[in-house]
This record gives structure tokens, C-alpha cells and sequence, in this order.
């Protein structure tokens, strides 16, 4: 496991990308340094985007403006002496039908897991959850902070349709399917507010470093 003074590896992504890039698993304290590298970036010259991923930060960069070994030499720099950056996200509480049409694979974490249907819900709505980043679909938010014996692979066949508003557990996070789309994550609920509206002022409703709680509505087993 990495700590603050471990550089992350560097590789090229093309001729005008630079991924930084953090070894497994995601933490929150390596994603608050990820951020935290990020602000610091999108001040440097010659880069253009900064790019958060999920243990990773993408930064595109014009190669007349700056030279590549002089990029990752400020990479390199900067790394040490970062303090890990906390976005003041904010409370937000997700309600959740559990089960049933609106869970189908409710049955089938708790059988991964060893657990009852009814303490996959319980354990899953008593955690609190950060937003890592959003990606994948327009407000699709990927979050860290799912208790590690509700860890579940994904389906071995995905669905070609997942309805909108979905609540998953694909691997070590859970998530919410903002739009209908096709999807492997397995799902335990469905939540009534809408995760992603184009035509509001801030289109997503969940932004990084948001902290949700999933609020149990009902539950079917």
C-alpha cells in the first residue's frame, strides 16, 4: 500500500497525456492525494485538462509548451509534499427500495456473502460513502467506503438493460446507474431522486467528495 512519499508510476498516453497512476486499492487517502495533485496541476504550464480517475490522474499537456521529462520531473517534485486534500463535499442522504423488481440481485450478494438478504440491506445502508469520481455515464458516481464482506463481482453476464436509478455493488464499490444503460454490476435497489438532469443548473447530483448515506424506503426479500 502506497503512502504520500510514494511517487505514482507515470506512463504515456499518446504524445500529449500523462497518467499518474497509483497502485490497488483505491483508498480515500490516496484519492485525497490524487485531488490534491490535481489543484496543484491545473496551475502548472502547458497543461491543459486535469483529469481525476479512481486512483489515477490523467493531465493532457501541449509538448510544444512543455517538455515531457520537465512534466513528470514536476510530478516527481510535487509528490512529497503534498497534503492530502479533502473536498468539502457534502451530506447527502439516498433513499433505497431494496429487493424485489427493484433489487433482483439482492438474493444473490447474500448468497456471495453468507449473509441474509435483510443484513445485506442493513450493512449496506449503516455505511457512509464518498464519492471518488464521476465517469462511465453522465453522474454515474463511483464510491469508496462499501464494508468489504458486502464485496461482490460483478454479474458473469451483464444486463443489456439496467433500469435508471439502479443501486449496485460491482466489486469493492457501490453506485447508482444515473440513466438506463447496459451494466454487470449486481443490483440491490432503486432510488427515487434523479441522479443526473440535463437541464438543472448542476446536471449531477452528486459531485467528488460528496458523502452519502443510503436510507432504506423499503425492502423486499
Amino acid at each position: 500500500m502506497t503512502d504520500r512519499f510514494s511517487p505514482p508510476r507515470l506512463h504515456l498516453l499518446g504524445d500529449a497525456a500523462l497518467l499518474c497512476e497509483l497502485p490497488a486499492p483505491a483508498t480515500l487517502a490516496q484519492q485525497q492525494h490524487i485531488w490534491a495533485l490535481a489543484a496543484l496541476a491545473q496551475d502548472w504550464s502547458g497543461v491543459g485538462e486535469v483529469l481525476p480517475g479512481m486512483n489515477n490522474l490523467t493531465l493532457t499537456f501541449d509538448p510544444a509548451a512543455v517538455d515531457l521529462d520537465a512534466l513528470t520531473a514536476q510530478v516527481h517534485a510535487a509528490w512529497p509534499k503534498l497534503s492530502a486534500r479533502s473536498i468539502e463535499g457534502r451530506r447527502i442522504e439516498i433513499p433505497v427500495a431494496y429487493g424485489g423488481e427493484h433489487g433482483p440481485d439482492l438474493g444473490d450478494v447474500a448468497a456471495h456473502t453468507g449473509l441474509t438478504p435483510a443484513e445485506v440491506v442493513r450493512r449496506h445502508s449503516a455505511g457512509e460513502y464518498v464519492v471518488y469520481l464521476l465517469g462511465f455515464l453522465p453522474g454515474f458516481a463511483f464510491m469508496g467506503g462499501l464494508a468489504p464482506e458486502l464485496a461482490t463481482p460483478r454479474r458473469a453476464e451483464p444486463r443489456t438493460a439496467v433500469p435508471a436509478r439502479s443501486v449496485g455493488i460491482g466489486g469493492e464499490q457501490t453506485g447508482i446507474y444515473p440513466l438506463a444503460s447496459p451494466g454487470g454490476w449486481q443490483l440491490i435497489g432503486r432510488t427515487s431522486l434523479e441522479m443526473f438532469d440535463p437541464k438543472a443548473e448542476s446536471p449531477t447530483l452528486l459531485r467528488p467528495g460528496d458523502r452519502v448515506r443510503f436510507v432504506v424506503e423499503s425492502v423486499q426479500t
